[in-house]
């Protein structure tokens, strides 16, 4: 139950941020819309985190994995060296 909680939670928090791109064509006024998308990425990331909270270690280290192809290998031997690049 803890863990449908959790994801419902993540699943609230990937809506709040999404919605930011929504709410310009809402037809609010400018403050407005400042106000409605600062209160969504505040919202968002509240939620997330009480998310990871939540789901724990072990779910925090699932997303980490996901995301390693954005880091660079510096081990890699395929990889040309710094100088080498000059």
């Amino acid at each position: 139950m803890l863990k449908t909680i959790g994801y419902i939670l993540l699943l609230i928090s990937c809506l709040s941020f999404l919605m930011i791109l929504i709410v310009p064509w809402i037809g609010f006024s400018k403050i407005q819309i400042a106000g409605t998308t600062t209160g969504l990425i505040i919202a968002g990331e509240i939620l997330f985190y009480l998310s990871l909270i939540i789901l724990g270690r072990s779910f925090w280290d699932k997303i980490k994995n996901k995301l390693k192809f954005w880091k660079v290998k510096t081990n890699d031997p395929n990889l040309p060296k710094q100088s080498d690049l000059k």
